[in-house]
């Protein structure tokens, strides 16, 4: 089941392809002037035509990644790691996929604030999902590619950190092409960051997802307590 592999790095080629797809089409068609400033990502996927292809990619991007959240989850949880650090691993996983969503969705020049509630839930939470896999990283089952996949996910965590908050004051500080520049470094380090479970996945023997209810049922009989499972 080494295909497990091919699903992260294809949502960051996916990724990396489409929005700088979308800036060739802002640039060409003039929407966005770079002699001007350098745009966001999101000046560029703002106006039509590239507004319809910015919002696909950002609704495929939110699929695959949940999809590549959930995985990770399971791997680990089989590892024998079900902690409360795995559980919020997921709840941050899947909370960031809504606000790539969201982004993608609701364009800045449409309905700015729900677009910035995205970029909130996908950058910072996200961030935050990403800081707990290098906890996980140290403390799940041992794996042979475990010296450098933590040492270069926790340095390219470190880079979103640092990139994060420098495109914040720099946006604040009205430097807007500089925070824009921040904000496509950081977008592709995120990239990079979901990539990297490519090494991680490729160990998964084979992925089943199953749905168990539990039921109590008390026999009086000999005062035994049976637990029956119900798929």
């Amino acid at each position: 089941m080494w295909l497990w592999a091919l699903l992260p790095i294809c949502l960051a080629v996916f990724g990396t392809v489409g929005i700088w797809v979308v800036f060739g089409i802002a640039v060409s068609n003039e929407t966005v002037n770079i002699t001007d400033r350098f745009p966001y990502i999101s000046e560029c996927g703002t106006y039509n035509p590239q507004s319809c292809i910015f919002a696909q990619i950002c609704n495929v991007c939110a699929v695959l990644a949940l999809w590549v959240v959930v995985i990770r989850f399971q791997q680990v949880r089989d590892y024998g790691q079900n902690s409360k650090v795995n559980i919020a691993s997921i709840v941050l996983g899947f909370i960031s996929c809504v606000g790539i969503s969201l982004i993608g969705n609701f364009q800045q020049s449409v309905v700015m604030g729900i677009h910035l509630l995205g970029a909130f839930l996908a950058f910072f939470v996200g961030l935050a999902y990403f800081w707990l896999q290098v906890w996980l990283c140290y403390k799940a089952h041992p794996f042979k590619d475990r010296h450098w996949v933590g040492p270069l996910r926790a340095t390219f965590c470190s880079i979103c950190t640092v990139l994060v908050i420098t495109m914040a004051i720099l946006h604040n500080t009205g430097y807007k092409s500089g925070a824009a520049i921040c904000e496509w470094a950081l977008v592709m380090s995120f990239f990079v960051l979901f990539g990297l479970f490519g090494s991680e996945f490729r160990h998964i023997d084979f992925h089943q997802l199953t749905v168990q209810k539990q039921r109590l049922k008390t026999q009086s009989t000999n005062g035994v307590v049976r637990m029956n499972d119900v798929s």
